[in-house]
Order: structure tokens, then C-alpha cells, then sequence
């Protein structure tokens, strides 16, 4: 298998961009031997609220065309994840790919194909030259999030 790195400078945000009352951090840490982006806080969904967030955008001299999908090294609390994949065909905050992944309480690679990634309110294809930004939300429902990400990759 063959695998690219992603160097991913990963940024904090919460639904307070939109009124919500979430609340988070984002940490980098020696997590189980390994350096890490952690991600925690409540998720809420007062006030129409109920994600936390860290997002990386690409840098320009990396693209994913070509790749098969994407390589997490993930570990948490053995909850439920999302991923999400924006592109520039997506116009409107809302609008990404999205896949579900468990965070367990020992380090393991989630490998996502592109194909598992699925449209959410558009019906676009995902191109995969046009990938712009990577997400990992804690979402949709009211619980404590504590997830790390130690390895960011494309891999085929």
C-alpha cells in the first residue's frame, strides 16, 4: 500500500459560529505514546446547536487526485465520528461528504475509501482534485467528546 502524508494544521470551531453553546478545545499532546490533535468538549444542542470540530485545509501542493481515500490514525473515546470532506464544488457551509467512524480506546487506522463518503444535501460527485478540507466532528447529538488524530494520510 502506498500512502502520502498530509501535513494538517488543524483549527478549533463550534456551533457557537451559529448561536449554538457547544463547547471544546483542541489540544496537541503525547496521547498513548503517540504526538496528537486532540479534540474534546461538550456537544449540546441547545440553542440549535451540537458539534465541536478540527478541520485542515489542504495545501495547495497536495492534491487527492489519484489516491484511493483517506488514512486516519484515530483513538477516543469509543464513540462515534464524523468525517468530513469539502471540496470547491461546494458552495454552501452545509454542504459536504460525510463518513462515520468509531474512535476506540486504542490507536488503530481507519482507512475510508472516497466512495464511502456520501453526498449531504447536494447530489455532486466527489472529485477528488477538488478536495480543499478535511474535518472530524464530534456531532449531532448531546456527549462528551475526546478524540485524537495522530496521522492524517492518502493512501491506494
Amino acid at each position: 500500500m502506498t500512502e502520502q502524508e498530509i501535513t494538517a494544521n488543524w483549527d478549533y470551531v463550534a456551533d457557537s459560529v451559529m448561536g449554538g453553546v457547544s463547547q471544546g478545545q483542541m489540544t496537541q499532546e503525547l496521547v498513548k505514546g503517540r504526538l496528537a490533535h486532540v479534540l474534546r468538549g461538550q456537544v449540546s444542542l441547545d440553542n440549535y446547536g451540537g458539534f465541536v470540530q478540527i478541520a485542515t485545509d489542504l495545501p495547495d501542493s497536495i492534491s487527492a487526485e489519484g489516491w484511493e481515500g483517506l488514512a486516519l490514525d484515530l483513538t477516543g473515546n469509543d464513540e462515534s465520528y464524523d468525517i468530513r470532506l469539502r471540496t470547491t464544488d461546494l458552495t454552501r457551509p452545509w454542504q459536504s461528504f460525510r463518513a462515520e467512524v468509531v474512535a476506540g480506546p486504542d490507536w488503530a487506522t481507519m482507512r475510508l475509501p472516497f466512495t464511502a463518503f456520501a453526498a449531504h444535501r447536494h447530489d455532486m460527485r466527489f472529485d477528488p482534485q477538488a478536495l480543499t478540507r478535511i474535518g472530524l466532528l464530534a456531532i449531532g447529538r448531546a456527549f462528551q467528546a475526546d478524540v485524537a488524530v495522530a496521522g492524517l494520510r492518502f493512501y491506494r
